[in-house]
């Protein structure tokens, strides 16, 4: 008899814990991954995101006929890739803390999707080098994956003020959300 209280005492001393990290961590966990798929104002397509506020990732599929591209932005190394489709090509660019929407916007725009309301639209502007950025592994799997196949480059923010100088014809426009716009210009070398 002894031995089957013991028993009884050590479930016990195992199951409590466990209901405690199942109330606490499941509704956490379905806070990490948020996803929508909406049309964007303007645009002929529509653009899919997918926040994973556990690694800091937002994924975006924007498949609007006149720019489709596909993006990565990773909150934690502060980098934004971009698959432009009508170049052929990826872009990587620092992003901003202080321009970029944060992680917790996004998330809280996408769950008042229906309700239409979303910070004011701003724009930034990089311009692409010409070297290529010979090992993407450095910058983690979420790139690495997004810009495998197609030649990458780097492409640092322009001032305010220094953009005009650039050729309208040489950028390609993205939109994320309607939080901002971007401009990647320049001439991709080999396209």
């Amino acid at each position: 008899m002894p031995l089957h209280s013991l028993e009884r005492d050590n479930m016990r001393r195992l199951i409590a814990p466990s209901i405690l990290v199942t109330v606490f961590l499941v509704p956490a966990l379905a806070l990490t991954n948020t996803s929508d798929s909406y049309p964007l104002d303007g645009s002929v397509g529509t653009q899919t995101i997918h926040v994973d506020a556990l690694r800091g990732v937002v994924s975006i599929r924007d498949n609007n006929v006149l720019s489709e591209w596909d993006g990565v932005m990773d909150y934690k190394n502060d980098l934004l890739a971009a698959k432009l489709f009508s170049k052929m090509a990826c872009v990587l660019a620092k992003m901003d803390p202080a321009a970029f929407p944060s992680l917790d916007d996004i998330t809280q725009a996408l769950g008042k999707q229906a309700s239409g309301h979303y910070p004011p639209t701003r724009g930034l502007t990089y311009t692409v080098l010409p070297s290529r950025i010979k090992n993407l592994a450095q910058y983690g799997v979420p790139i690495k994956d997004l810009c495998r196949a197609v030649p990458t480059y780097f492409a640092p923010q322009q001032k305010e003020g220094t953009a005009l100088t650039m050729d309208p014809d040489s950028c390609s426009e993205l939109q994320l959300l309607s939080f901002m716009g971007l401009s990647i210009c320049g001439e991709i070398p080999g396209l």
